[in-house]
């Protein structure tokens, strides 16, 4: 009598597992097309995405997790599934910088999954002009990067815009120099958007000091113009390398080791309260003394943390400023809607920009 493989063993109960997983993901998408047609029933055939359930759900994923797999590869794994759900109730068409491979891009899929619609334009202004003409369902925008600060322009537009943000995504940046040379002796000239120069900074200046460095729109477009030229290479992630068969030279090139871009999602919907939600303020102040400590008293009176703050030209006089505010909690829970309320009074005006669910790994 032979003893039994092991191995085996291990890979028969790996194909039971699979089978009974596939049967309960199957189980899932019914279930998830039945909420569709209940959805359309009582009238609401524009918007199936709910970013507060997904928040819900991953968060809840995450605290059942007992490993092996890190937090991050069970939330992704979710978020695939429930993007093939929602794919069957209405696929989402999705705006970005373009083109594919960005930076915004990897945040959207990310966000989003896979399966989504994309829709890569040329300018962050494009992803807001094509979301409000209902061009796609929503959009994601760079907002700010732990090493090089706010993204202005996003501000500017955040400013104008009547869209909503009703999510955010922080996405770890791994820089990589992608070029067809084998040599960084071979470069002479680097692609990149100006905000991934900046981050690559130390790098750049100790490895090719003499090497010049051009603007890009994107980084992506940096790697398709670093493909076209010879002696050329780009900064970009491993998405753009794969998307336009452009080799890794040099890996991590970043300065900072956490390197991370937070990214919203802007939309035409407001998302309820998931539990653990971010809200955005645009607050125009006075010109007088005082002004800024009567914005923020409120918040300190009740225990509202501040994760962020900044100022912009407001455009509507000299030396005259609007701030950009972000506070723990949602637009509709009391002590929030109550500060609100506070600073409206001392304020020039008040512009909730969103309360949405706080990233999620």
């Amino acid at each position: 009598m032979t003893d039994k493989d092991p191995l085996a063993e291990v890979r028969t109960r790996i194909d039971e597992i699979d089978t009974a997983i596939q049967a309960l993901v199957s189980e899932r998408a019914q279930c998830a097309s039945k909420v569709a047609e209940i959805k359309q029933q009582q009238g609401e055939t524009a918007h199936f995405y709910r970013p507060e359930r997904e928040a819900q759900v991953l968060r809840a994923v995450q605290q059942r997790n007992q490993g092996p797999l890190s937090n991050e590869a069970i939330a992704g794994i979710f978020r695939e599934i429930m993007a093939a759900c929602l794919a069957l109730e209405k696929p989402l068409k999705i705006a970005f910088l373009g083109p594919e491979g960005t930076y915004t891009h990897a945040a959207a899929v990310k966000h989003f999954g896979k399966l989504i619609q994309t829709e890569p334009v040329a300018s962050i202004e494009e992803v807001f002009r094509l979301v409000e003409a209902d061009g796609a369902n929503f959009g994601v925008v760079p907002v700010e990067n732990s090493t090089e600060g706010v993204i202005n322009h996003t501000l500017d537009l955040l400013m104008q815009s009547a869209l909503s943000i009703s999510g955010e995504v922080e996405l770890r940046i791994r820089h990589n120099l992608l070029s067809n040379e084998t040599k960084l002796s071979d470069i002479k000239r680097v692609y990149s958007h100006q905000q991934s120069f900046g981050q690559c900074r130390l790098w750049l200046d100790k490895h090719l000091p003499n090497t010049e460095r051009i603007a890009t729109n994107s980084n992506a477009e940096g790697v398709l113009l670093a493909s076209e030229h010879a002696h050329s290479a780009a900064i970009a992630g491993q998405m753009a390398a794969e998307l336009y068969l452009v080799p890794v030279l040099n890996a991590d090139i970043e300065d900072e080791p956490d390197n991370t871009t937070r990214f919203v999602v802007i939309g035409k919907h407001k998302s309820p309260p998931s539990g653990n939600d971010r809200t955005s303020l645009l607050v125009f102040a006075h010109n007088r003394a005082g002004s800024l400590f009567n914005l923020l008293k409120p918040l300190a009176e009740r225990n509202i943390s501040m994760s962020n703050i900044e100022s912009r030209p407001s455009r509507r006089g000299v030396w005259e400023y609007v701030f950009f505010i972000d506070v723990d909690g949602h637009c509709d829970d009391p002590a929030v809607r109550d500060a609100i309320a506070e600073i409206e009074q001392a304020s020039a005006m008040v512009t909730v920009l969103g309360s949405y669910p706080k990233a999620v790994l």
